[in-house]
């Protein structure tokens, strides 16, 4: 299985379930890990054949503008929901963790692993 990964990918969402979540943007740092559908790629040098990494960039970042989720784990789910369907990975595994807001703790998160159903 072949897998390009995002690491330490940050970017400000609302995210929470106090009040003050839901109107100050707060930094998350988001990990991911996709297998990729085909090994084509490899063999043909032509990014026709991959997965186009900025494209799965610009979709969490356009999800991340416009929603809020009360749960790292809603947030991370639906994250690795749109790269199983939209962009046909196999599988993938998503880490989602808050930077700073535990007073003590550099970061606190989820991690989640899904395969596609039709794999």
């Amino acid at each position: 299985m072949d897998i390009i990964f995002l690491h330490d990918f940050k970017a400000k969402t609302l995210i929470g379930i106090y009040p003050w979540e839901k109107k100050i943007a707060q930094t998350i740092e988001l990990n991911l890990e996709i297998a990729l559908p085909t090994n084509r790629a490899c063999f043909t040098d032509n990014l026709k054949d991959a997965l186009d990494y900025s494209l799965v960039v610009k979709r969490i970042n356009d999800t991340l503008a416009t929603q809020h989720f009360a749960l790292l784990e809603a947030l991370a789910e639906h994250i690795a929901q749109i790269v199983l369907t939209e962009f046909n990975s196999p599988w993938v595994k998503v880490s989602v963790a808050k930077l700073g807001i535990i007073h003590g703790i550099k970061k606190l998160g989820v991690c989640i692993e899904r395969k596609s159903p039709s794999y």
